[in-house]
């Protein structure tokens, strides 16, 4: 009896200390897209914080796919310890599988953190003839379904951003969906689309070549001073992106804390919340025991982009 209390004893000792070890290796991150849009400059930017922290790297992985869908679909597949995490997106994974054409539901997707948003945001080329939203309304109305709008991915932020544009301003466009936000820079840079629902971090890096015509904030950005937000245009319209991290389901909820309590000593970092906002990127903390509040919260919130896409009735 003594013999097995002391082997129990050593077992939860070891166990107590792999976990106050964790990371003691190297994560594998996961992008649900291609390199150099917001989720891969996020995990870039967290991974160069993680190192400092930990001294472990974060091996960042890009596979995209069906606009995300590829990799939330399979994660369930991967190791379950707690070293392979990948990229997740709101309103995508709740929007997505209302359409039927994917191999996951929205309940199979096991996020463990929420970090940031990126707000909503029109751009134009510094070229295009809209100088303001109020002239690419015009435009639209006049040519209805004539004018293209770029945006990543189908059944996304940028897509159900689009369309809750389109009802709220009474226009329509043309929605052209791209792999990622760095394939929509090179058409709307290109000028093969006439407009992009992108995100404020996407006007920031691309300032000196696009135009800002309005931004789903509260107040106005400090980086466009001269940029409306769209309750200034007469929209009542603050949203944006989420993103967050994901296990596979079967992870025990010790290795989901664990995965949760370092991406939030991560995002409480002084110099990756600097990052974040100099990004323009807007930061948020939503660990493992808050996530099925937020999750609700959030799908409850996008029943009406489901319903101006045509997912439900």
């Amino acid at each position: 009896m003594f013999k097995r209390f002391v082997s129990v004893a050593a077992a939860t000792l070891v166990s107590a200390t792999a976990f106050a070890q964790f990371p003691d290796k190297n994560l594998n991150y996961i992008i649900p897209f291609p390199a150099g849009g917001e989720s891969d400059v996020a995990a870039r930017q967290q991974g160069l914080v993680a190192k400092r922290l930990t001294g472990k790297d974060f091996i960042v992985l890009n596979k995209a796919g069906a606009g995300g869908a590829l990799v939330w679909s399979t994660m369930n597949r991967e190791p379950a310890d707690g070293y392979t995490v990948a990229g997740v997106n709101l309103p995508h994974i709740v929007l997505q599988p209302m359409e039927g054409n994917v191999q996951y539901k929205t309940d199979d997707v096991a996020s463990v953190y929420w970090f940031h948003f990126t707000p909503d945001a029109i751009v134009v080329p510094n070229e295009s003839p809209y100088k303001t939203l109020a002239e690419l309304i015009a435009a639209a109305k006049a040519n209805p379904s004539k004018l293209n709008m770029g945006g990543s991915a189908l059944n996304s932020a940028n897509h159900a951003a689009t369309v809750r544009f389109e009802s709220l301003a009474g226009v329509k466009f043309t929605y052209v969906p791209f792999k990622g936000t760095a394939d929509m820079a090179t058409a709307i840079l290109g000028k093969h689309v006439d407009a992009a629902m992108s995100y404020t971090t996407f006007a920031i890096a691309q300032k000196e070549k696009v135009r800002v015509l309005a931004v789903a904030t509260e107040k106005r950005h400090p980086a466009f001073p001269n940029a409306p937000t769209f309750k200034e245009a007469g929209f009542n319209w603050i949203d944006g992106a989420y993103r967050g991290i994901a296990v596979p389901k079967s992870t025990p909820d010790a290795v989901k804390k664990q995965v949760s309590d370092l991406f939030q000593r991560i995002n409480n970092d002084e110099t990756m919340k600097k990052q974040m906002a100099d990004g323009g990127f807007e930061w948020i903390d939503v660990p493992f025991e808050r996530v099925p509040a937020f999750m609700q919260e959030r799908t409850k919130a996008y029943a009406e982009a489901a319903k101006l896409l045509g997912l439900v009735k």
